[in-house]
């Protein structure tokens, strides 16, 4: 039997394979309300990445002499590697590790997506089953807006960096609920959280800005469904229980703090400009130490910090762990902010404007259908 470590009857499972006890006739009225309102708001966030209500995917932005982030976003350019190249290189090397970005943010909405499916499978309540469903649906369309995206600047996305890949298998294969929860609702929720922040606050490119946007609304309330089982689930751990999640938490935090974005993940870019990876690491950790890495993790919207603010909030570091985080950032400034990620500010001003489209539209099939009826 998977551990799950649940402590609350909201994420009972039961065996993906045993439809018997979905359909058992008891379960129907024991339908949680915990999740009701994130639910129920879906409709306040609504939105179509097929509409160009909404986004309108044809603008057109010049990649050829424009870099879509600043420059200072790609590390290479800010080191040795930049030496090497003209102009136009550095130009197209910066998008194309923008490239690389966004290409991995694509294939994370699609371990969402298939997370999300996993998770209907298993949970027990109506409740808690509806709002995996629910994410499941704004994961798809997640998928569908950066692939978009994508095409739109490059034709098609770059493979996955073996860290993420690696990462999501684990968690989207997991028997054990608690590290899915923990591994994608607060870890890859929270990063991309950051990231979107991070991209939304910097980028040139005002099509990039509106789609993360969009896809912020959907995500805060992600998010703040892993923050809700660390409530309900965390303070009920037992010692043996809380040193297996933090110990599981903290190696997922250090696979991606020193992994996620190096040279060897990036290695399909670096070809074309007649670079070795294993040079360009070298060039990059030569020009950035870890003294600049801490001062990175100052800005709000750096992803990792998000991340630790992540678990911090939710009770999982505790002083064993500490000092693997105390490292880069001030836990007790952490600490002392607000609950919640960067990002929700962004989300919640996308959210009146989308209530506003979503208003119009149902005024105007209002009237369409008025009209239908009084021709009939």
């Amino acid at each position: 039997m998977a551990d799950h470590i649940t402590h609350d009857a909201i994420y009972d499972t039961v065996d993906r394979d045993d439809f018997d006890s979905m359909i058992e006739v008891d379960r129907y009225a024991r339908r949680t309300g915990a999740f009701d309102e994130i639910i129920s708001a879906t409709e306040d966030h609504f939105w179509d990445p097929l509409d160009p209500a909404y986004v309108d995917f044809a603008q057109p932005f010049d990649t050829k002499n424009e870099t879509i982030m600043p420059r200072d976003f790609t590390i290479e350019l800010n080191c040795a590697v930049a030496d090497r190249l003209d102009e136009g290189q550095q130009i197209r090397l910066a998008n194309q590790v923008t490239r690389f970005s966004l290409s991995q943010i694509l294939h994370g909405e699609q371990g969402a997506l298939s997370l999300s499916a996993s998770l209907c499978h298993v949970l027990w309540d109506p409740g808690a089953q509806e709002y995996a469903a629910n994410q499941a649906r704004e994961e798809a369309r997640h998928v569908t807006a950066f692939s978009r995206y994508v095409a739109a600047r490059w034709g098609t996305p770059l493979p996955v960096g073996k860290t993420l890949g690696d990462l999501m298998n684990e968690l989207v294969l997991a028997p054990e609920v608690y590290k899915k929860l923990v591994g994608m609702q607060m870890l890859i929720e929270g990063l991309a959280m950051g990231a979107f922040a991070t991209l939304h606050s910097k980028t040139h490119d005002p099509l990039l800005r509106r789609t993360v946007q969009l896809v912020m609304t959907d995500e805060a309330f992600h998010h703040r469904f892993g923050r809700i089982w660390a409530k309900r689930t965390v303070p009920k751990l037992t010692e043996e229980e809380h040193v297996k999640v933090e110990d599981w938490a903290a190696a997922c935090f250090h696979k991606i703090f020193m992994n996620l974005v190096n040279a060897e993940q990036k290695q399909a870019i670096y070809p074309e400009f007649g670079l070795d990876w294993q040079w360009v690491r070298s060039a990059v950790m030569e020009a950035f130490t870890d003294t600049d890495r801490r001062r990175m993790m100052k800005e709000n919207t750096n992803i990792f910090r998000v991340l630790i603010k992540t678990l911090l909030h939710g009770g999982i570091i505790t002083e064993r762990t500490r000092h693997l985080y105390e490292a880069w950032v001030d836990l007790g400034e952490l600490g002392r902010e607000p609950e919640g990620v960067v990002g929700d500010p962004i989300a919640e001003a996308a959210m009146d404007e989308l209530r506003e489209i979503n208003r119009n539209k149902r005024k105007k099939i209002g009237r369409a259908m008025k009209e239908i009826a009084q021709a009939s």
